[in-house]
């Protein structure tokens, strides 16, 4: 008679590894637990998973590189491969790029994939953020989420502006330089700090080593720790979806982790990373042999930052170069004001969902998105937002717009100061304006029906057009968003007839609330009266 040892020793060597594996971890229940958890399924939702997976793609070719780059600013002359730079004085930071660019095999491949990663992670998370926003997705109870999505972003700039900067080539040491020119910028501690980041005078011998182990070390680490809070948060909370027929805030509608999102999310990835290895293989980017390695007196014609650190470069280029003679010390304002507007702008980004959430006092749980018509403020604000940072970001690029189109670079400076106070306003009217013409055509398409093109004559010689009614799975999908009230102060007396104190910041959030929720900031849904007086065939086709 066999024993149960008889009968695991039989059974297949992987099902044996799993069983032990389970012993000792508990593997199968938190499987069973999680493997079958459901995610729905939007176009949109793949923005994060390009994030994620470039991100991966970053992570894999930086492995790669350091195995190779000596970040060390001591001078050598150089004898490699690349004959124009032969004889050339330069540090071994700047050599071991060429080496790898050259003489690795598929260095220089892995360069510019790694290069191009970056800046499709940081564009796919900007976008992914954007979507989040738009659609309100940062709402009770992901406002976590929502810190570690946009800490995770800002981290992304910074990592990218040390990984750029390590080189050691004239344009990258163009915009150390610029750095360093922000931040001796700063009243009173502006030049210790320079002097901590570059362990002395600039350029030093300290901050191609320094900037290698914050780049390898410091923000790679932080940063995976936050990808792996934000996946479990957004496991924990489950996903959101779009309003649809059986969809609430107590279910998730959609496939199962695993097999089917596994299998999509797996394909899905090698599409990324052969997206982003076919783009570093057919456009160059960096070519440090054509620009040669840094010399503090020289400066790279045509020196851009890469685009997501293009906004901070704008306000500082298009300020005014003002300066302040205080008590013997100069404060450059043109310079110190933009290093104080760009984290005020970010921190504005990052307390946002706190600040809705205290406008609206609401504090459900929130898994159904928004359409961002039916939200015409927040998404006016976007908007705005948007394109206030790309009018900064001609900004930055204001020698290359004058260049290449042939204009005054001092027109295109102009052009950017007003557009800088302008252009939000005009985009924050119009995105409403448009945003409340969706709602009167959703409002109009839920009364009257879709039209069908189809023109009828009735009897009495009228031509009218025939409109077909929609399914019940589209007319919940148009009104199941919910419209808010806009806050009241009340009355100005209390029930004894004692004057109410009301205080300034109850007073500016009910007038946020009002610019937010008030009659002309809104279209009212539909009533269940008017869809039947309607279609109950007084006056309708």
């Amino acid at each position: 008679m066999s024993t149960a040892n008889d009968t695991k020793s039989k059974a297949p060597a992987g099902e044996r590894v799993a069983d032990w594996a389970d012993g000792r971890l508990g593997i199968y229940g938190l499987a069973k637990a999680n493997m079958r958890k459901i995610f729905p399924d939007h176009w949109s939702f793949m923005l994060g998973e390009i994030a994620l997976y470039s991100f991966i793609v970053i992570i894999l070719t930086g492995v790669y590189l350091t195995l190779f780059f000596h970040p060390s600013m001591n001078e050598v002359v150089y004898h490699g491969s690349y004959e124009p730079l032969q004889g050339i004085r330069m540090s071994e930071a700047y050599a071991s790029t060429l080496h790898i660019s050259f003489d690795v095999r598929g260095g220089l491949l892995v360069r510019q994939i790694h290069h191009w990663g970056a800046l499709i992670f940081l564009a796919a998370m900007f976008v992914h953020m954007m979507r989040v926003f738009f659609t309100g997705a940062f709402r009770k109870p992901r406002e976590v989420n929502w810190l570690f999505g946009f800490l995770l972003f800002v981290l992304g700039m910074f990592t990218g502006f040390t990984g750029y900067s390590l080189p050691d080539d004239l344009l990258s040491g163009t915009g150390v330089r610029f750095m360093q020119g922000a931040v001796l910028s700063v009243p009173v501690v502006g030049t210790y700090l320079s002097m901590f980041l570059f362990g002395g005078e600039f350029p030093g011998v300290e901050f191609v080593p320094r900037f290698y182990s914050v780049h390898i070390l410091l923000l790679p680490g932080i940063m995976l720790g936050l990808v792996v809070g934000h996946l479990i948060l957004v496991f924990y909370h489950k996903h959101t979806q779009f309003a649809g027929p059986g969809k609430t805030n107590k279910n998730v509608v959609g496939m199962p982790l695993l097999p089917v999102y596994m299998a999509k999310a797996g394909g899905f990835f090698f599409l990324v990373f052969g997206v982003i290895a076919m783009v570093s293989a057919i456009a160059s980017i960096n070519p440090i042999w054509a620009i040669g390695p840094y010399r503090i007196d020289q400066v790279s014609t045509g020196a851009q930052p890469d685009w997501y650190m293009g906004f901070s470069e704008g306000l500082i280029r298009v300020m005014p170069g003002w300066e302040v003679n205080l008590w013997g010390h100069t404060l450059v304002l043109g310079v110190f004001i933009p290093l104080m507007i760009f984290p005020l702008v970010l921190v504005a980004i990052a307390v946002y969902p706190f600040i809705e959430s205290w406008i609206t006092r609401d504090k459900r749980e929130h898994h159904i998105l928004d359409r961002p018509r039916n939200v015409p403020t927040r998404t006016a604000f976007g908007v705005a937002w948007i394109t206030w940072y790309f009018v900064l970001l001609v900004g930055g690029g204001n020698d290359l717009w004058a260049t290449h189109f042939h204009l005054s670079i001092n027109s295109i400076t102009w052009f950017v100061r007003i557009a800088f106070f302008v252009a939000p306003v005009l985009a924050f009217i119009a995105t409403k304006r448009i945003c409340l013409g969706l709602q009167r055509r959703d409002k109009e398409k839920v009364l009257h029906g879709r039209e069908s093109g189809i023109i009828k004559r009735l009897p009495h010689g009228e031509f009218v057009e025939i409109h077909e009614p929609l399914s019940p799975g589209q007319l919940h999908t148009l009104t199941a968003h919910e419209q808010y009230k806009p806050a009241e102060i009340g009355p100005a007396v209390d029930e004894n007839g004692v004057k109410r104190k009301v205080s300034p910041v109850e007073k500016l959030r009910v007038k946020l609330s009002k610019g937010y929720y008030g009659d002309d900031n809104q279209i009212a849904k539909p009533t269940a009266e008017e869809y039947k007086e309607i279609t109950s065939g007084h006056g309708h086709h």
